[in-house]
């Protein structure tokens, strides 16, 4: 199964401590970097809305894979505890995409770099996606409409039927300062959704230790 972590220079740091405590869990992983500028495929214009980089790309995974097989989507702001390998034995090809099913109301107005924090239905559902490449519903997922659809249309996954749309532990995408142990279940790949230690601003958020203790040993410095 392919991993594709979305990048953004901006979070440059982020995104090396995520993919190295993948490594650190399976050093067999195929990891890929989702770089905008690498896309030749993808020139939708900038969106005033758009918080990273990856905001729309995540959603040509399947293309990227030719429409075949399985493939993992997550943002650069996860680190991994467990190795999503361990995802497989959950997956079912009745789903187009399997997703945590957040329930998810921001407590602040504003997340990681300053930027508006908008609150809509499904939200957080994409930020970790398995992927069904094969499944008939996402072959509709071609450049053109990703280039163009709107951010409703693919952030809420209206491409799909609610059945096709299948549920994970939400420990597999574990959202920092909304979930709490054991109340919630305990985390598998912590998600800093509205900004982490590598920001000063979030420099003492939950689980920060996590996030420098793979910055040390990955000798990523902040």
């Amino acid at each position: 199964m392919k991993i594709f972590v979305g990048y953004d220079p901006k979070e440059d740091d982020a995104y090396r401590v995520c993919a190295f405590s993948l490594k650190k869990l399976n050093n067999k992983l195929d990891i890929i970097p989702i770089i905008k500028d690498n896309l030749r495929i993808y020139d939708r214009p900038v969106d005033p809305l758009s918080s990273t980089e990856f905001t729309f790309t995540r959603f040509l995974v399947p293309y990227l894979c030719d429409y075949k097989g399985w493939a993992l989507f997550c943002d650069c702001d996860f680190v991994w505890l467990d190795d999503p390998n361990n995802l497989l034995s959950s997956i079912s090809d009745q789903y187009a995409a399997m997703v945590v099913k957040h329930n998810f109301i921001p407590k602040n107005k504003l997340k990681m770099d300053n930027k508006e924090q908008h609150q809509y239905p499904r939200k957080n559902w994409s930020s970790m996606v398995l992927w069904n490449c094969a499944h008939p519903s996402n072959k509709s997922l071609t450049p053109n409409l990703i280039n163009t659809a709107t951010g409703q249309y693919l952030h809420q996954f209206q491409w799909l039927q609610d059945y096709e749309i299948g549920e994970i532990d939400k420990g597999w995408n574990w959202l920092v300062g909304y979930y709490t142990e054991p109340e919630d279940g305990r985390p598998k790949a912590l998600h800093y959704t509205e900004g982490g230690p590598w920001l000063n601003e979030y420099k003492n958020c939950s689980y920060s230790y996590v996030w420098n203790h793979f910055a040390q040993i990955a000798q990523i410095t902040k």
